[in-house]
């Protein structure tokens, strides 16, 4: 599964000011609801959460990718989100974070949830990945920037 196949322009925003990681994953539930009329905020949220409650999503370095997967979604989607000011994440390291992508994915896809969630990783797992997306202004540069994952297959 591309990158490219599950993140729009549409689904990213730059300058989200949150002052919870709740408040974090109910505009992330919002984003990945709206992209289809058969997804309720909050069944994406209580799916985004129950997976927070097995330990959090927090990567460290300020990236966290909190994920589900939902019973009745037909394809992956993804949000990114940016907060400019960062919040706990319960991340190992401590730090606020501010990258944030969200992802869900239907039930049945357990090898691509843990593929796509490996690409991410390994992605924001670079210094100069972050640093790129800390600095972009424009939403279509932000998914250039993290579609670049596709090609390091």
């Amino acid at each position: 599964m591309k990158l490219s196949d599950i993140l729009t322009t549409d689904r990213i925003r730059l300058d989200f000011d949150a002052a919870s990681k709740k408040r974090v994953l109910e505009f992330a539930s919002e984003l990945l609801a709206g992209s289809d009329e058969n997804l309720s905020p909050r069944a994406v949220f209580d799916c985004l959460i129950a997976r927070e409650k097995l330990g959090s999503t927090g990567l460290g370095h300020g990236v966290a990718i909190p994920h589900g997967r939902l019973a009745g979604l037909e394809k992956t989607i993804g949000v990114f989100i940016k907060v400019p000011k960062g919040v706990d994440f319960d991340a190992p390291d401590s730090e606020p974070v501010d990258l944030i992508f969200a992802l869900l994915v239907p039930e049945q896809s357990t090898e691509e949830h843990l593929q796509v969630i490996a690409k991410l990783a390994g992605y924001f797992n670079s210094n100069a990945s972050r640093d790129a997306l800390r600095v972009e202004r424009t939403p279509d540069k932000v998914r250039e920037l993290i579609c670049q994952a596709d090609g390091q297959d």
